[in-house]
């Protein structure tokens, strides 16, 4: 079975009747999640015909710059602080954390992943790889510290599972010579102070170490996936909301996105980059508003 297709958003088929229909009807798509696949939907929604309201409910009290930028969208509100905590799909309507009501027409669960354990101590201080989305980020750091090295860096690679495989191979690929350790330290090992290079080794349990240039952390991450149960959502077995390959998941109306959604098993963001997912997944809510009758407007 393959992976979500990735083809581009296509209007071509769109008329200027359903367009002003779709205006008139002011469709709702409510997105539970703020994190990186979230703001790419975002985006992406905002580029294509779609004329309703986007409501992004943001677990987080603060207010990033990122999240700003979508804010002032015509189209868009974002409610900071305000976390998805229960789903009624018989009547398309969210509940938040605070006891907020949002109905929607089309619900998309983008709630991410955690670590699947507490951090390492200093884990501040290494690299990081979760997603296909840190690919390029960490290609970047790596040739930072190349330049500051002058050579081919050590890199120490802690992680088992797909995460770090993947993390493997970005690292051979920008030149660094990695060793993979699958047992957890207990701390990182920081570089001298004012040094340009990040955390440079780890250490045991035990009192072993491991010292090299950098060090990347591709641990197991676990699917932010309770908004689920509410629903009456499938889930995978190792964790993540099960979609096919159009996002959508096992209940009409609710779509996932991102790490929270699992695709043949598998975390979504392990298969397909945010930005990619978001192109599909914009396509298929833009059909699906204007295909289907719509609840009236509050």
């Amino acid at each position: 079975m393959s992976a979500p297709a990735m083809s581009p958003i296509s209007t071509s088929s769109l008329t200027g009747a359903s367009a002003a229909a779709t205006t008139a009807a002011r469709p709702r798509i409510v997105i539970a999640g703020a994190g990186r696949a979230a703001q790419a939907l975002v985006r992406q929604l905002t580029r294509t015909p779609f004329a309703g309201a986007i409501t992004v409910l943001s677990n987080r009290d603060d207010a990033p710059e990122e999240l700003l930028e979508l804010a002032v969208l015509p189209q868009v509100s974002v409610r900071f602080g305000q976390p998805a905590s229960y789903i009624d799909a018989e009547n398309r309507r969210v509940t938040t954390a605070d006891g907020m009501e949002f109905d929607y027409d089309e619900l998309v669960i983008a709630t991410g992943s955690a670590p699947a354990e507490a951090p390492v101590e200093g884990a501040a201080r290494c690299l990081s790889y979760s997603t296909i989305d840190d690919a390029a980020g960490l290609g970047e750091a790596v040739k930072d510290v190349t330049r500051v090295l002058g050579r081919r860096p050590l890199g120490i690679l802690v992680g088992t599972g797909s995460a770090a495989g993947q993390a493997e191979a970005v690292l051979r690929s920008r030149g660094v010579r990695p060793v993979r350790t699958t047992v957890r330290p207990a701390a990182v090992v920081p570089t001298a102070a004012g040094s340009a290079l990040p955390a440079s080794g780890i250490v045991f349990e035990d009192g072993s170490s491991m010292n090299g240039d950098l060090v990347i952390l591709a641990e197991e991450r676990i699917a932010r996936d309770e908004l689920a149960a509410t629903a009456g959502l499938a889930t995978a077995a190792g964790g993540g909301i099960v979609i096919g390959q159009d996002f959508r998941t096992s209940v009409p109306g609710i779509w996932a996105i991102g790490d929270a959604a699992a695709y043949d098993g598998v975390r979504l963001g392990l298969l397909v980059a945010s930005g990619s997912a978001a192109s599909v997944c914009a396509s298929q809510l833009l059909q699906a508003t204007m295909g289907r009758p719509l609840a009236a407007a509050a």
